[in-house]
């Protein structure tokens, strides 16, 4: 029996993917986490097989849970299972020490078969996120994103704002105050070289992080 940890912070969504994992008779759900802490605090206390890692989780999130447990639990393979299909996203995840990634749209009919080829000892990336990761490699140093730049948190920030969402919003998104959300702004504005929200929001509509 392989036994998997979801961490995902909507209960309906863990409700579906236990649905799927346990009625295939080789795979059970052996514990469920709803932020990046409680993951990593059952993944260092449960007999888990396989870890499947939502990358937006309140708090702590998907990408620092993969750092830490591969620094804590490294022979623990990660999933990651996520509504980001944009390349930073695979780079990131997989740089940090995944062993799979794929989109919760494919969910349905990968994540079965993504769990096992971990468990087995292989990787799993979906060919959306194959693809990207090709194209990386193909481009070279030369072709790095202007993204590249920036931390996992500072990407989250990015994506946000560009989505609309005001700076309290993002603050009880992430668990953090009102006035570090302000900060991180700053930041990207200067690292990036740009004046205003909306100027951010175009940037992160060039780059794929948002959908024009």
């Amino acid at each position: 029996m392989i036994r998997v940890l979801l961490a995902d912070d909507h209960g309906m969504v863990r409700a579906g993917l236990r649905s799927l994992i346990e009625e295939t008779g080789d795979l059970a759900v052996q514990a469920e986490a709803a932020d990046g802490r409680e993951a990593i605090r059952l993944a260092l206390t449960q007999p888990v097989d396989v870890a499947v890692v939502d990358i937006s989780m309140p708090g702590m999130d998907g990408l620092e849970v993969i750092s830490q447990l591969k620094a804590q639990r490294p022979e623990l393979p990660i999933l990651v299972l996520t509504m980001h299909e944009e390349e930073q996203y695979v780079v990131r995840t997989i740089s940090a020490g995944a062993k799979g990634y794929i989109t919760k749209r494919s969910a349905p009919e990968q994540l079965v078969k993504a769990i096992r080829q971990l468990h087995a000892g292989g990787r799993y990336l979906s060919d959306q996120a194959a693809e990207l990761l090709a194209l990386r490699v193909a481009r070279g140093q030369g072709g790095a994103s202007p993204l590249d730049g920036l931390s996992n948190r500072e990407l989250q920030v990015l994506r946000a704002l560009a989505l609309g969402q005001t700076n309290r919003e993002i603050a009880e998104a992430f668990h953090i105050s009102v006035k570090t959300v302000d900060t991180y702004r700053f930041r990207l504005l200067k690292k990036l070289g740009l004046r205003n929200n909306a100027e951010l929001s175009r940037f992160a509509t060039a780059q794929g992080l948002v959908e024009s």
